[in-house]
Parts: structure tokens; C-alpha cells; sequence
């Protein structure tokens, strides 16, 4: 799925120079004459997916992965959970199978959209129960602040804690949100971004599964997206019986679970139809 701008045509006139949106799926054309809001959109690409509760079928063509918050700060020695005495080497898993499965989605034109913690440095959006979240005894080192050995502020947009992971660097074509709260969606744009893309079907991956992961994908529910969590592609630090509780929640009220692996099939599968 290409994002670049393109010349729209409508098959019953001329062709529309003046492209007006970012993604051919849900962008229209304009002349002097003729706005066109029905462009041609890409023929559906049908796959199947072996997921639990159900299986699901889903367009290729409306689909979009989402990666969250697989950052230094999470993910790395030096960032802000090893600081803390937090298991950091356990969000790491999904980095081996999101390198494998994140090339072959691209190559299906599938859109890779990784959200972020990616606060302001003044912090002016951040309300206090944000802060006391994070800083629950008001003492230690909180968003923002600077972290012992190097300086990166914590959570910071630009600062190294807050980067992706180097193993999993966005690739030019993919698309970035920042994100102020555990669910992605509150006061960012990945809502607009998704439905300018003609999103139907999101896969989500991450950190912490239980947390930003899970509080996202629902969020998703909410806004009416079909949701899949990709078990091995998700982790978090809290003790296993938070994911057992993540992962039935998830296929009772909130959506789908599946593997890595079996959205990798999926597409293959889907694209040789």
C-alpha cells in the first residue's frame, strides 16, 4: 500500500489532477468542475485468520498493524524500567518476532502505525493523576525527568527513552503517533489516521500487554475497529496471571487473539488467492 499521492481517476469523466488526502483509500479529487468523493479503491485482498475465540476473515487492503510503546525507556538497559528494579528484559520478547513478521506485512502493503509515549518537555497536557502514576510518593524520577548515566528525559519526544528500540527502527514509509496516556487513542490522532487509511481490522502489538496494549486495543472496541491481540508479539513486566486475564478478556468481550506466525500465514495465504 503505497502513500504517496497519486492521480485519481473517475471512470465516467476526465481525470482528477487535484488530490485531496493523504491515502488513495479514502481520498477524494477535485477539477474546477467535478469533486470527486468515490476514487477507486484497491480490490479487496481476503484473508483468513486462524484465530481463538473464532477464526477471521479480513481485507488485506483494510488492515493496519499497530505497535505500541516498544521503546528504550521500556525495553533497554538504561531506560527508566531497569532504573526502577523492573523487568525490562521481559519486554523485550516480542522484538524476534516482530522482526520477522513486521518485513512481511510490509511487503502485503499492510501499514505498520507505532504509537508512543512522546510527551512535551513542559508536560502541559499532563494532568497530576498522570504524574502520580508514575511518581506515586512524589519522590524518584518521574515523567520527564532526566534519568542518572545519560540525561534522556523520561518519556520524552526525542529523547532516547522514548525512541524505538534500535532491533525494531520504523522504516520510512511507516507512520508515527505520539501518545500522552496508556490508551493510544486519548488525545492523539490515530483515530483520524486509521479511518483515512479505510481501517477495519487493527493487529496490536506491545508493551505492556495488560496496560497500554490492552487499554488501546479496547479503546479500538469502543471506536468499532475489529480487534486482534498477537500473543507473542505483546509482553509486560506484571506477573503472568495480568496477561492469562488480558488474553480472556480480550476473547470474551474485546476481540481476537492470534500468533505472529498465523498473520504472517494469513497474508501469504491471502495474497496467493
Amino acid at each position: 500500500m503505497e502513500h504517496t499521492l497519486e492521480k485519481v481517476q473517475n471512470p465516467d469523466t476526465e481525470a482528477l489532477s487535484g488530490a485531496l488526502g493523504a491515502f488513495r483509500q479514502t481520498r477524494w479529487g477535485a477539477t474546477t468542475t467535478l469533486v470527486d468523493m468515490a476514487p477507486e479503491t484497491p480490490a479487496p485482498r481476503i484473508a483468513t485468520l486462524d484465530s481463538a475465540p473464532q477464526q477471521v476473515r479480513f481485507d488485506i487492503e483494510k488492515a493496519a498493524i499497530v505497535v505500541i510503546d516498544m521503546q528504550n525507556d521500556f525495553c533497554t538497559k538504561g531506560g527508566w524500567v531497569a532504573h526502577l528494579g523492573g523487568d525490562y528484559d521481559a519486554d523485550r520478547a516480542p522484538i524476534a518476532p516482530l522482526q520477522r513478521l513486521l518485513p512481511i506485512a510490509r511487503r502485503h502493503g499492510v501499514p505498520i502505525i507505532w504509537v508512543n509515549w512522546g510527551n512535551r518537555p513542559d508536560l502541559a497536557n499532563m494532568p497530576p493523576n498522570q504524574l502520580h502514576l508514575y511518581k506515586p510518593t512524589g519522590t524518584g524520577i518521574g515523567l520527564g525527568e532526566p534519568l542518572p548515566g545519560h540525561g534522556a528525559h523520561v518519556l520524552e519526544k526525542d529523547s532516547w527513552a522514548a525512541a524505538v528500540v534500535d532491533e525494531l527502527a520504523p522504516e520510512p514509509q511507516d507512520i508515527c503517533v505520539d501518545k500522552y496516556r496508556i490508551s493510544g487513542f486519548w488525545d492523539t490522532p490515530l483515530d483520524s489516521i486509521l479511518r483515512n487509511l479505510g481501517t477495519r481490522t487493527v493487529f496490536f502489538a506491545g508493551v505492556n500487554t495488560d496496560q497500554c496494549v490492552l487499554h488501546t486495543l479496547t479503546d479500538a472496541n469502543f471506536l468499532g475497529y475489529g480487534c486482534v491481540m498477537l500473543s507473542d508479539c505483546c509482553a509486560t513486566s506484571s506477573p503472568a496471571f495480568c496477561t492469562e486475564a488480558t488474553m480472556w478478556n480480550v476473547k470474551k468481550c474485546f476481540g481476537f487473539v492470534a500468533t505472529s506466525m498465523q498473520l504472517a500465514d494469513a497474508l501469504n495465504d491471502g495474497a496467493s488467492q
